[in-house]
């Protein structure tokens, strides 16, 4: 796979020029070949962090001491460049901080040809990386801000100690966080004040003669409004060479598949085949279905019957948590019968498509349970159906009212109905698990229904195998509604 781009200036030691300091602009594009493997290994990698980016800033207050522990974690785990002096003083030497800030490097810009496609997709993307600059950039000592800043020709230039000394009464009161013991002890910079109009507006920075002086903790502040602009009218050009790019085959699959990807475990691998009986189905759905999957289940008992699109999305999260052929075909037609079909029609018209969905008709695809952003995204409901997100595709006070039925307080009904306003979907579904099973914090990004049941037994059994009953295990109490959504 060859990156095209501007003529290469990394003429010397490209580990040295190029990967020199853990932070990057991004502003000179990949020139090497790469693998389609690597080419959509990193790509994914990078899909992980930037939704755990947008999933903490919703959780956390940004920057707080547990935003910052957990970033910290994600970034070790997935191998992305972060802020250890350590790693500054191998990365002359190191290999691995050179491949970690290679892969950075790399899968930026392949996330960029899968994120300039729309709107909505560009400002995702800028939201995201802004965030992660931001906690990179914070995270340098002032040494390494510096540096960043030179290296970017970013002309911030430090003021001198005398010229602080000088100015030292009128930077205090006017700067934030700022007193007389500290103003000799921190680094301020003089900026043009046109670079720093934000500030100015809000008045947190002392302006003299066209220039104004930014203590070290509001630098990000100019810092980031550059790297947001240089991203936006980036993202403006890539979209008009992206035909080209999709031109190629091998990567239109790959850049269409990846705005709305599902990085997380394959559910279509079944460890819990035939652990769970159809007796234990109503009983599970008020306790460890995600509200996707309760509303489907309700609908089905209540009217006997399902649309293609509930069939299709309900019939693949049992399968995913467990049910055997023979236990969904028996399912699904003990309740199709106690509505308008009878046994024969049921077998004649429903009971291909169920073994369908285990791979044992047509072209034996195995299919794989949908995950959230397939539900979210793809085949919408209408009047009619049930399938979809109710976080998606409820109106508001609808889904108040489910929510109200499932016994959450007024406060954490709010909480959630923020988090659809902001069309933070998934993580309306993760509060949502958080409130039902009465824990502050559940300690994974949820992605995919059958993820939510897993981890929702896993609380329940207390980490024994099998699957929750009646009782659930002593140690572990939780407030739960059994019943239905409305």
């Amino acid at each position: 796979m060859q990156f095209t781009g501007r003529m290469r200036k990394v003429l010397g030691d490209p580990q040295k020029e190029l990967y020199g300091h853990c932070l990057q602009l991004y502003g000179q594009p990949p020139l090497e070949n790469i693998s389609l493997t690597h080419f959509e290994t990193f790509a994914v990698e990078r899909l992980k962090l930037l939704k755990t980016v947008e999933s903490l800033g919703v959780s956390y207050v940004k920057m707080s001491e547990q935003y910052t522990k957990k970033m910290d974690t994600e970034l070790k785990n997935l191998s992305f460049p972060y802020k250890t002096e350590a790693e500054e003083k191998k990365a002359s030497t190191g290999a691995s901080e050179y491949e970690k800030r290679r892969k950075d490097h790399i899968s930026h810009f392949i996330l960029r040809l899968a994120y300039c496609q729309t709107e909505d997709l560009r400002r995702w993307f800028i939201q995201q990386e802004v965030d992660l600059f931001k906690y990179r950039f914070n995270c340098l000592r002032s040494k390494y801000k510096t540096d960043f800043l030179h290296q970017n020709s970013l002309h911030y230039d430090t003021v001198g100690t005398e010229e602080k000394k000088a100015l030292s009464e009128k930077l205090v009161n006017s700067s934030f966080g700022v007193s007389g013991t500290t103003v000799e002890e921190q680094d301020f910079y003089k900026v043009p004040f046109q670079d720093a109009l934000d500030l100015v507006r809000t008045r947190k920075v002392y302006l003299k003669d066209g220039y104004v002086y930014i203590p070290h903790q509001d630098i990000v502040t100019i810092v980031l409004n550059d790297f947001r602009t240089r991203l936006s009218k980036a993202l403006a050009l890539t979209a008009r060479s992206l035909p080209m790019v999709q031109s190629d085959e091998r990567l239109q699959p790959l850049l269409s598949h990846l705005s709305h990807a599902y990085v997380g475990q394959d559910y279509s691998i079944q460890k819990s085949v035939g652990k769970i009986s159809l007796e234990q189905i109503d009983l599970l759905s008020g306790k460890s279905f995600p509200l996707c999957m309760r509303q489907l289940h309700h609908n089905l008992r209540e009217n006997h019957h399902l649309r293609h699109g509930g069939r299709m999305q309900y019939g693949l999260f049992l399968k995913g948590i467990g049910l055997t052929l023979d236990q969904a075909l028996q399912f699904w037609r003990s309740e199709f019968i106690k509505g308008k079909v009878d046994a024969d029609k049921f077998d004649k018209a429903y009971a291909y498509s169920i073994r369908h969905m285990f791979g044992k008709e047509g072209k034996r695809t195995d299919y794989t349970p949908y995950s959230c952003m397939k539900v979210i995204l793809s085949n919408p409901p209408s009047q009619g159906d049930h399938h979809g997100c109710p976080f998606r595709h409820s109106d508001l006070e609808l889904l108040k009212q489910k929510l109200q039925s499932s016994k959450l307080s007024p406060s954490g009904i709010s909480q959630i109905l923020e988090l659809v306003k902001g069309m933070h979907f998934q993580l309306a579904c993760q509060k949502y698990f958080e409130l039902t099973h009465d824990i502050e914090d559940c300690g994974f990004s949820l992605n995919h229904p059958n993820q939510y049941f897993v981890e929702s037994q896993k609380l329940l059994v207390g980490g024994r195998g099998g699957v929750a009953n009646a009782n659930p295990a002593p140690h572990k109490k939780l407030e739960m509604s059994a019943g239905p959504p409305p």
